[in-house]
């Protein structure tokens, strides 16, 4: 990465030269932390290519958002500093791998390369304040205009983006969660495709990313039973993760994979008995707080997996196990931030950098209807279209 040594993410910075609500002041946190992530994904697409090392990427994208968060909002609130840096460290997860994977030195996939023609989720996040902007997109090595992706990565692919601007237009105030199962289901059926089973999606808060109301995608029959029903409200921020496989049913399982990423729980108290646990449990506290972390960035990476042993087993912290889809599968991903404002869904998260019609060539299209109809729609109703609706409205109740 020694071509990349010196490279920053240029980002504005927000002006607080005017009074603002904290509702205002909260989502330019969101939108500043949305900024980095975006400037920071461009740079990881173009170091995306034929034989760049997985785990070169996964450090330059940390070391880019930190540079980034570092750059802004520096001014003490009151005498105390704003918290900022990683939300969620960068992943980089090849063909079948689903999410989570962001190798050690140590591990024996570190060495891993990408080939060309391979299906690439980039996921990665950053926090202004605790307020966190989360953001995946999907690529594919060696792709251009002229050399498309076609075939089964191209379904998936197809598949994931459409199921995602679906879930857009449907997490909205008022509507349940299980309208996005359904409609995210619907959308990856079209190309033959299935969601991963079980994946979660969550509302977020201030330092929360996985907040209580939830959304999840193609659930087993226990977790239909048993997860529980939610309504979206008004005010509400949700962090959509969108993981479409080409495989038959959906189903991942744990392979070989260390895992390396971890969050702290805070809602579980426990008086840890080792001296080395409370010793790594403390400089998590410190250095990634509420949000998830990699064992790279801990002092010590062996005394760190020490450590984390005895938290896990009492789920002080929880681990982002790396899971797999069977071989010759492949699986694609993106993941949204968006906000329910009064006036409609907002997305606080940018369009995918990589992704555009002529890239992909698919014998498979959305025949549904309701489907297209609601993909036609604009993500929010301008205030001209609300008028003329209410003005339509108002002459029918006339008549």
């Amino acid at each position: 990465m020694s071509d990349t040594e010196n490279a920053s993410v240029p980002v504005a910075v927000p002006e607080d030269k005017k009074v603002v609500s904290s509702a205002e002041a909260d989502l330019t946190k969101y939108k500043t932390a949305a900024d980095i992530i975006h400037q920071v994904t461009k740079k990881l697409i173009e170091l995306s290519v034929e034989g760049a090392k997985v785990i070169d990427l996964c450090i330059e994208g940390d070391k880019l958002i930190e540079q980034a968060t570092g750059a802004v909002y520096n001014k003490a609130v009151k005498g105390v500093k704003v918290s900022k840096g990683l939300a969620f460290p960068t992943c980089i997860s090849v063909n079948n791998t689903v999410a989570h994977f962001s190798p050690l030195a140590s591990d024996p996939q570190s060495s891993q390369l990408l080939s060309k023609d391979d299906v690439v989720k980039i996921q990665l996040g950053a926090q202004i304040d605790g307020f966190a902007s989360i953001s995946a997109e999907t690529i594919v090595v060696g792709a251009t205009p002229e050399n498309p992706v076609t075939g089964r990565r191209a379904d998936v692919i197809k598949a994931a983006w459409s199921a995602a601007e679906l879930a857009m237009r449907t997490i909205k105030a008022g509507n349940r969660n299980w309208a996005v199962t359904e409609i995210v289901n619907r959308a990856a059926a079209a190309w033959d495709c299935k969601p991963v089973e079980g994946m979660l999606s969550c509302q977020q808060t201030q330092n929360v990313i996985d907040g209580k109301k939830r959304i999840i995608l193609n659930p087993s029959e226990a977790q239909k039973r048993d997860f529980e029903a939610a309504t979206f409200a008004e005010g509400e921020v949700y962090g959509m993760d969108i993981l479409i496989s080409s495989g038959e049913d959906g189903k991942a399982r744990l392979e070989e994979s260390r895992t390396t990423i971890y969050q702290r729980d805070s809602t579980i108290t426990y008086q840890l008995k080792m001296k080395n646990s409370r010793a790594v449990f403390s400089e998590v506290q410190k250095k990634a707080g509420a949000f998830p972390f990699n064992i790279r960035s801990l002092e010590d990476e062996k005394r760190s997996r020490m450590g984390l042993q005895e938290a896990v087993q009492h789920s002080l912290v929880k681990p982002y196990e790396v899971i797999y889809t069977p071989s010759g599968t492949f699986v694609a991903g993106f993941h949204f931030t968006i906000a329910l404002l009064p006036g409609g869904p907002s997305l606080i998260s940018h369009p995918p950098v990589w992704y555009k019609s002529e890239l992909l060539r698919t014998d498979k299209e959305l025949e549904d209807e309701e489907l297209k109809g609601l993909l036609a729609r604009n993500l929010r109703e301008s205030k001209k279209s609300k008028k003329k609706k209410a003005k339509v409205d108002g002459e029918s109740k006339d008549e």
